[in-house]
């Protein structure tokens, strides 16, 4: 009777468990959703968190507010979303940087993995490798060849020590076995106009950060830090292709939680996300900034933050890449 009544007691109070849990899925969202930017208005991250919004708010039929936390690396979004509650209400958009960022840096108060729910993966994009409108090098081949017969005369520059651009700059570099002098800058603005006047030689940026200027003639683009060509800039080679092997390097964008949000809330978040990118609204909206969506399951956007992280660390301790 005893055992009865302990197996009693246990699936009733599973039971209630679960229609709890039924319950505040069936009520979320019942009050307004913060999404987090670690960055300015204008960026790629707060462009694409705004564009989210909008279209959550209108599926999900709730209020969804971006605020901007602008820092170093996104680090104080981080940490905000890091110590809220794990209830879906407080979520950032991330990008590739939460996890080069994390890969050079030991004193950060969060980890990429445990700290956080990863929610839904957003888009993925290249990065294009410019250089400026009058440089020499017309594609990417004479750029090589220059670097080789010059080590180390070459500068290229990125968005600071630790970015994508960075990793991704040494990541070509080493394919292609040349040596380049790293300029870091305080954004991808002033590492652009040293392009364009001259100060650095190449510079491998984001599509949403560069296309403009590619477009207006400010500067030229030579290839993409892709495995094949890419709609993102079907006219430029994938470096991948013209035989610079384990180049391929995506930028990517993400939504992420507090670790240990309930599960049912996360799945929901996630097709709602995922719904969203298969609009053709949201294609058109991708690819006019330099990127193709990427939906994936939770557990799947874990495992790759989960590689990436690896990746970069590796990088960085082979590179000797680390944060000042």
């Amino acid at each position: 009777m005893r055992s009865f009544l302990l197996n009693g007691g246990r699936a009733l109070l599973a039971a209630v468990a679960l229609t709890t849990a039924h319950s505040a899925l069936a009520e979320f969202p019942d009050k307004p959703i913060t999404l987090v930017v670690g960055s300015a208005p204008g960026g790629s991250n707060d462009v694409f968190a705004r564009m989210l919004a909008k279209r959550l708010g209108e599926s999900m039929k709730a209020t969804i507010v971006v605020e901007n936390k602008p820092s170093a690396g996104g680090i104080l979004a981080n940490v905000l979303v890091a110590k809220a509650p794990a209830d879906g209400y407080t979520l950032a958009v991330v990008s590739s940087t939460f996890t080069t960022g994390a890969a050079v840096r030991d004193n950060l108060s969060y980890d990429p993995v445990k700290s956080f729910t990863h929610v839904a993966m957003l888009a993925k994009g290249p990065l294009l490798v410019t250089v400026g409108k009058d440089s020499q090098f017309k594609d990417i081949q004479s750029l090589v060849a220059y670097a080789k017969q010059h080590p180390d005369k070459l500068n290229y520059g990125s968005s600071g020590t630790g970015s994508i651009n960075q990793f991704a700059s040494e990541i070509f570099c080493e394919s292609a076995g040349i040596k380049m002098t790293h300029v870091p800058y305080k954004g991808m603005g002033p590492a652009t106009n040293d392009l364009m006047g001259g100060q650095i030689q190449m510079l491998i940026a984001s599509a949403p950060s560069i296309l403009g200027q590619v477009k207006g003639g400010a500067v030229r683009a030579l290839g993409v830090t892709a495995a094949e060509k890419s709609p993102i800039a079907p006219d430029l080679p994938a470096l991948e292709q013209v035989g610079y092997k384990g180049s391929a390097v995506d930028l990517w964008w993400g939504v992420i939680g507090p670790a240990n949000m309930p599960k049912p809330v996360t799945d929901k978040l996630n097709g709602a996300i995922n719904d969203a990118l298969k609009s053709a609204e949201m294609k058109d909206f991708f690819l006019k900034e330099g990127a193709e969506p990427a939906p994936e399951s939770p557990a799947q956007f874990s495992a790759f933050v989960t590689e990436e992280l690896a990746r970069w660390k590796h990088i960085a301790q082979a590179k000797h890449i680390k944060a000042d």
